[in-house]
């Protein structure tokens, strides 16, 4: 098991030996690695059982700290940047020879960001290096949010698990970049659409599903349970499926009593789209951990965050 604490000078004497430390953000706990010792990284694959034509999102502590590793002249970019950061926004940008080829997958790009909480920035301070950091858990399951869940999944296989409390968004970040001129959305999350476009004008959506990704978390099936999702109409999908325990998640001020021998997971009764995505990896797993054989779940309005959730909710069922 690894050790747990908040001993920010230790994780980065680790990260800096070339171990792998799961730092906690905003979004979900990270699997962090120098981004730029390419063994140290090729351990974060090995780790997570991730393929290698998936790339990483490394993480760096001010905007001034780009210049080394990559190049940011968009002025539309720059805005999102100045606006969102520190915060759940990642950057495909230019990439420079200093980061490895292995942390793009090969790419001409890569993704970068400044993540919002208070340990992880002081630790990308105090080590001064960036951070190849995919989400802490095994390849394509559900994004850990706590350290526990760290602790549950890879903790034989971390060295250290900087504890910063449980994650206050709950998913992962959205990633924007630039195709032929224009501002693309390579993967929704923690920052709604709408709040880029209000600062950036229409952008279009770039939404990969294939084995072929050009930004993380862009293949089809992915955090994903071990139990199998549907996605549809709760009572339709409970009836059909009425000879199983079933966990049902659920969305919005809702009566499933009914369903009395079910389990049953309200990722917000006020309708909340925040709530529901810092819940949303938290009743997933509670949900694959009990003794329900399916998973039921309704998918959630379509603005704000709701857009992310249903994105993660259609790659969770995909497999």
């Amino acid at each position: 098991m690894a050790q747990t604490g908040n001993n920010i000078r230790l994780a980065g004497r680790l990260l800096l030996e070339g171990k792998l430390v799961a730092i906690p953000t905003e979004t979900v706990y990270g699997l962090a690695a120098n981004a730029l010792n390419e063994q140290a990284v090729l351990k974060i694959f090995e780790a997570k059982n991730r393929p290698h034509f998936d790339p990483l999102i490394i993480h760096v502590h001010h905007i001034d700290a780009l210049s080394k590793y990559t190049t940011l002249d968009d002025d539309r970019l720059k805005r999102l940047a100045e606006t969102f950061w520190p915060g759940p926004l990642t950057l495909l940008l230019p990439k420079k020879a200093t980061i490895p080829d292995l942390v793009s997958s090969g790419l001409p790009q890569v993704a970068v960001r400044i993540p919002n909480h208070d340990l992880t920035l002081a630790l990308l301070k105090a080590t001064n290096i960036p951070l190849a950091a995919p989400s802490a858990n095994p390849f394509g399951y559900v994004s850990p949010t706590e350290p526990a869940h760290v602790q549950k999944q890879l903790g034989e296989k971390v060295d250290y698990i900087l504890d910063g409390g449980v994650c206050s968004i709950g998913l992962e970040s959205t990633i924007v970049g630039l195709e032929d001129g224009k501002i693309c959305v390579f993967r929704l999350g923690g920052l709604a659409l709408e709040k880029i476009e209000k600062i950036c004008g229409p952008v279009e959506m770039r939404i990969n599903n294939s084995s072929n990704p050009n930004a993380p978390g862009q293949l089809k099936s992915h955090y994903a349970p071990k139990k199998p999702l549907f996605i549809g109409d709760i009572d339709a999908l409970a009836e059909v499926n009425s000879l199983n325990k079933l966990a049902l998640l659920c969305f919005g001020n809702k009566d499933y009593s009914r369903h009395r021998h079910n389990l049953v997971f309200n990722l917000s009764k006020n309708g909340d789209l925040d709530e529901a995505a810092i819940n949303l990896f938290k009743y997933l797993r509670l949900a694959d951990d009990s003794d329900a054989e399916l998973i039921i779940c309704e998918t959630l309005p379509e603005y704000g965050l709701g857009r992310a959730i249903n994105d993660r909710l259609r790659r969770a069922s995909a497999g």
